[in-house]
């Protein structure tokens, strides 16, 4: 009955290391390589538990696909595990990867919308840095039942698409993304901006179209409100605005020098065709020019040319003007002929 009993008790101590070994190797024991270095890994929206198992390992980001999906017997997890863009640490184990994929812990990615770009450059930005869907992203933002959504009182959201550095997860959707830019726009332009342009007689669409125009012209800060200043003179004497970032807005491509034949086109947003400002904003400006829009500086200049080091000649006549840009182009014939010089290998 003794050897009975110390046979019995050895078996079920043999049981109990086997199972615990079992426990280890399935659960805690390494299941990504140690010597790796911490690797980025995706599940896509919609993946089941066998494909996360089969790319973890074709990535070579665990040893046993086999491994992995029997835990899962246990564990019963594999339906909580949530899309995203994951590091995976080095020696992670299975039961780690679990609770890190249940967790949604997703990367964070920090992303800066410049002042000035477009939604499509918007939508570029996003791409390449957090692979979403541009196409998607481009369709919401134009989408006037959803800027309706975001209270935005125009039909697309041009303009309103604040510019700052955001940090997103990895995955998170467009309208996400595009609601938590608006909800910045709206907490950044606030009521007293709101009700300046009421004084002013403008609406936030007209504050914004103008605050774009000026983003568009300006490089040197200080020049903001100067340049604010010469659209308004022009607006309230009824001079056609002749603003080179509408065209640039209207003209297919990045942005380059323009031509008389694109001072031509036939288009609402053509400021050197047709009067006042144009339907809306031709890029997302910044906070800086809303607010040179909203307090232009106290001069009468109406008209002003680039100097070619990113500052401008401002002037109060035509003539004072032709002066003006006559220099500007004596500049331009002197660097184009020192380029070509150059090019040909020798300086004049």
């Amino acid at each position: 009955m003794k050897n009975f009993l110390k046979i019995a008790a050895t078996i079920f101590l043999l049981l109990i290391a086997a199972a615990s070994a079992t426990a280890y190797f399935l659960f805690w024991a390494p299941a990504v390589p140690k010597d790796s270095a911490p690797r980025d890994f995706v599940i896509y929206r919609g993946m089941l538990l066998p494909q996360i198992a089969d790319s973890l390992q074709s990535h070579g980001l665990i040893s046993s696909r086999d491994r992995f999906i029997f835990a899962d017997k246990i564990l019963q997890w594999g339906k909580t595990l949530k899309a995203g863009k994951y590091t995976l640490a080095p020696g992670a184990s299975t039961l780690d990867l679990y609770k890190l994929f249940r967790s949604g812990k997703s990367a964070q990615f920090r992303v800066t919308l410049p002042e000035g770009k477009t939604i499509e450059d918007y939508a570029a930005i996003l791409q390449r840095t957090m692979e979403i869907d541009s196409v998607a992203f481009v369709r919401l933002a134009y989408d006037s039942t959803f800027a309706k959504q975001l209270n935005v009182p125009a039909e697309n959201l041009e303009g309103y698409l604040y510019p700052n550095t955001y940090s997103f997860a990895w995955g998170v959707p467009a309208p996400d993304i595009i609601r938590t830019v608006v909800q910045e726009f709206h907490q950044q332009v606030n009521d007293s901006l709101r009700l300046r342009a009421e004084a002013l007689g403008m609406s936030l669409q007209h504050v914004l179209t103008l605050a774009s125009i000026i983003e568009g012209e300006a490089v040197v800060d200080s020049e903001r409100t100067i340049i604010s200043a010469v659209y308004h003179n022009r607006l309230r004497q009824g001079i056609l605005l002749q603003a080179d970032p509408t065209i640039q807005y209207i003209v297919p491509g990045p942005p380059r020098r323009l031509l008389n034949r694109d001072l031509a086109i036939d288009s609402r947003y053509n400021t050197y065709r047709y009067p006042g400002l144009p339907p809306g904003p031709v890029n997302n400006p910044g906070i800086a020019s809303i607010r040179a829009a909203l307090y232009p500086a106290k001069v009468n200049y109406l008209y002003f040319v680039a100097r070619g080091d990113g500052s401008h000649t401002f002037s109060r006549t035509l003539q004072e003007h032709l002066r003006a840009k006559k220099e500007f182009d004596k500049i331009r014939a002197r660097v184009q002929r020192q380029r070509a010089s150059q090019s040909n290998g020798g300086f004049r």
